[in-house]
């Protein structure tokens, strides 16, 4: 290294490192937060009952009263059939469902659909005794059905009290009973969260006036009590709007008032003859009134009369020509109902809901109609549906 600039260059340099090399390493320093003492876990203690509030002893008073009052008249259903499968044959099939003694003869009370079609019945009661039952009385548009279990005691029939549901008001409290999924009068608690409701259905005209309620109602609840507060029956649990099948607080009861009606006569009868006139209709929509030119933006135009119906002997009128249309043809011409004693109708289920609520066979109702663009009324005695 004969250059004397680069032997200045390579000196600077080493001295540069010895001197790195001779300071001390540079400290870290670390800096530890002291921890503070952590909280001691203190258990939440509930004042004993004694000091718990006057009206929080007398709600639990009441409930525990009313399921002891009240469960011993549920009964467990079961309902076998056979069914055949494609590759075992027949097989038996079991469902579950809830009921409840209607009076002192021991008549049992359920929906229509816990029993449909079975071939066996078996009622399992409060002490536990397990007895076979059979139908004699069913009505599928109601959804109810009285079972007869023969051989019972007094001791083991234990009726419940109907009440009625005309004094019913959103937000008053509510227990069901009853079994879901197999377990045993189960007792949950709710509130009445709507009434008058209409339940759509695909193989039934719409169920109307139900009452909706928040009290957890699952598969096997079907056909047991919906409660008030002085242990009267002021519904049948029939139904849940669920997307997952289980309770998301939206269920619903045959009305106390609909089952005073029917069961009687299911009871008598074996039947209970529903309220019609006999005819189909359209429902009127602007769209619909504005393209047929109709007098009315809403009622129902009728299309057929049954031969011989409660419509038929009035005099109502259906139609009188076809009109084609894409997919197939409308029946026009026909009078336009537009209210049943002076109750505005604007479509089939308002009409079939008013009849089964308010009128029974034989009674006579006030049709409001409008034929060739002028108003008319006629009276038609109703008769029973086939």
């Amino acid at each position: 290294m004969n250059n004397p600039v680069m032997r200045r260059l390579f000196g600077c340099i080493t001295a540069a490192m010895l001197l790195v090399g001779c300071v001390a390493p540079p400290r870290v320093i670390v800096v530890t937060a002291t921890p503070e003492p952590s909280p001691t876990a203190t258990p939440v203690v509930l004042p004993p009952r004694s000091e718990l509030g006057a009206s929080e002893l007398l709600a639990e008073q009441l409930f525990v009263a009313l399921y002891e009052r009240a469960s011993p008249s549920v009964v467990h259903i079961t309902s076998r059939t056979q069914v055949f499968d494609f590759f075992r044959g027949v097989v038996p099939n079991e469902g579950t469902g809830s009921g409840f003694f209607f009076d002192d003869l021991g008549h049992i009370v359920t929906n229509y659909h816990v029993v449909e079609g079975a071939d066996e019945i078996e009622v399992v009661l409060a002490d536990g005794t397990r007895i076979g039952a059979r139908v004699i009385g069913a009505d599928a548009y109601s959804d109810l059905a009285v079972l007869r279990a023969d051989g019972l005691s007094p001791e083991q029939i234990k009726p419940l009290p109907m009440g009625t549901t005309k004094n019913l008001k959103v937000g008053m409290h509510v227990i069901a009973i009853g079994n879901p999924f197999g377990l045993d009068r189960t007792m949950t608690t709710g509130v009445i969260s709507a009434l008058g409701r209409t339940i759509e259905r695909e193989d039934q005209a719409a169920l109307g006036e139900v009452i909706q309620t928040d009290a957890a109602i699952n598969p096997g609840n079907s056909g047991g009590p919906l409660l008030n507060l002085r242990g009267e029956v002021i519904g049948v649990n029939t139904a849940i709007r669920s997307p997952s099948g289980g309770s998301v607080g939206i269920g619903f009861a045959v009305p106390a008032d609909t089952v005073t009606r029917i069961v009687p006569e299911l009871i008598a009868k074996g039947r209970y003859d529903h309220p019609w006139l006999g005819l189909t209709a359209y429902e009127i929509t602007p769209d619909l009134a504005r393209a047929l030119r109709l007098p009315v933006n809403r009622g129902l135009l009728i299309a057929q009369v049954q031969p011989g119906a409660a419509a038929d002997r009035a005099g109502v009128r259906g139609a009188t020509q076809q009109l084609r249309v894409r997919g197939g043809y409308l029946l026009i011409g026909g009078d336009i109902l537009t209210a049943v004693d002076g109750r505005p109708i604007t479509t089939r289920d308002q009409l079939t809901i008013y009849l089964e609520n308010n009128k029974r066979v034989g009674e006579a109702v006030t049709l409001s109609l409008i034929r060739d663009g002028q108003p008319i009324t006629l009276t038609a005695t109703l008769t029973a549906r086939p």
